[in-house]
């Protein structure tokens, strides 16, 4: 009897050993499928797809943006609807769609750049499974609405390039600094920002995924599976905001949302970009950072102010979903990608 039990025990332990072992398991995978996939970085000569997920580019703005992709030695490939017009969007959400799934599904096409943003990337979303961005990734390169593409594909667990889009790259003649960073990101050398102090900073050091966009999009995309914000509470975030034409007490409504929905609470630090036309002095603040200051000094976490990202030059190139180390003190700000 007592070597009968003595068996039952050791056989239990083997069991909780393999529960555990299991447990492990999932719980590494599950860790492991949190962090995005980086896609390859381009070469010369590689094709890169021109699509218009958003609102009609100008022919010209066209014109001048493939030529610089061809002088930064890619192959454009025009999208067979980037020039069509249907209520101020780029086309149909069929041909715009059509466009989208066309470029993540040609083997031949190395990476994604939207002429514009505008409006209209939300509408895509739904007809967009997350195996789609999984396939074949490839970085995909744009701001303002093509926030809404940014963080589905970070969703999906494949990183996304928040970067200027053939409409810069063809009014800069892609000269300006922020191209060449974009041009050598490309190519895989992931730069290391530093910005000056601003006086609003919130001192701090931490690490995380790096994601956002324009704010307005973001908010819109509230607990939709397409929701970058959405992703495990385990999961540790940095997050950046931007956005344009929007007041300051619009602004705070976002910010309450976030709040109420206790992402504000999960962040482990916060960028902010440009905030631009809007109405200011507002609600008594004098400008967007002191309404924004208001709500985030009470988490904190380390906070950079004033970081050149947005509907402003310059919008340097930042990479979704890639683990960053944030440090925020008296002599500035350092983002540095990890690997």
């Amino acid at each position: 009897m007592r070597q009968e039990q003595g068996n039952i025990c050791i056989f239990a332990w083997k069991m909780k050993r393999t529960a555990l072992l299991l447990l492990l398991t999932v719980v590494a995978l599950r860790v492991a499928a949190q962090l995005p996939v980086m896609p390859p970085f381009l070469k010369e000569g590689d094709r890169i797809a021109v699509i218009s997920p958003c609102s009609q580019p100008e022919e010209k703005t066209l014109r001048a943006g493939c030529d610089m992709l061809r002088q930064w030695g890619y192959v454009p490939v025009v999208g067979p609807h980037a020039r069509s017009l249907h209520h101020g969007f780029a086309g149909t959400t069929a041909e715009r769609l059509s466009d989208l799934l066309w470029a993540l599904r040609d083997s031949t096409i190395s990476a994604i750049m939207c002429t514009r943003g505008g409006d209209g990337a939300p509408h895509l979303l739904p007809h967009i499974s997350p195996q789609e961005w999984r396939r074949q990734p490839k970085w995909l390169i744009g701001f303002s609405d093509v926030t809404a593409l940014h963080s589905a594909s970070v969703s999906a667990g494949v990183m996304s390039l928040h970067g200027s889009m053939l409409h810069a790259i063809s009014a800069q003649q892609g000269q300006d600094t922020v191209s060449a960073v974009l041009r050598r990101l490309l190519r895989g050398q992931l730069p290391t920002y530093h910005t000056p102090h601003h006086p609003l900073d919130q001192a701090g050091q931490a690490e995380g995924l790096l994601v956002g966009g324009n704010l307005s999009v973001l908010c819109g995309l509230a607990a939709s599976p397409y929701d970058c914000l959405s992703l495990s509470a385990t999961t540790p975030l940095i997050l950046f905001i931007e956005d344009t034409d929007e007041s300051i007490a619009k602004v705070d409504r976002m910010l309450h949302q976030l709040l109420l929905r206790g992402v504000l609470q999960r962040l482990r630090g916060i960028v902010v970009g440009h905030f631009t036309k809007y109405k200011h002095p507002e609600n008594d603040y004098a400008d967007m950072y002191g309404m924004l200051s208001d709500y985030l000094r009470p988490l904190g976490i380390p906070v950079s102010y004033a970081f050149p990202v947005g509907h402003q030059r310059p919008n340097f190139p930042l990479v979704e979903g890639c683990r960053v180390r944030l440090s925020v003190g008296p002599g500035g700000t350092t983002l540095q990608y990890l690997p």
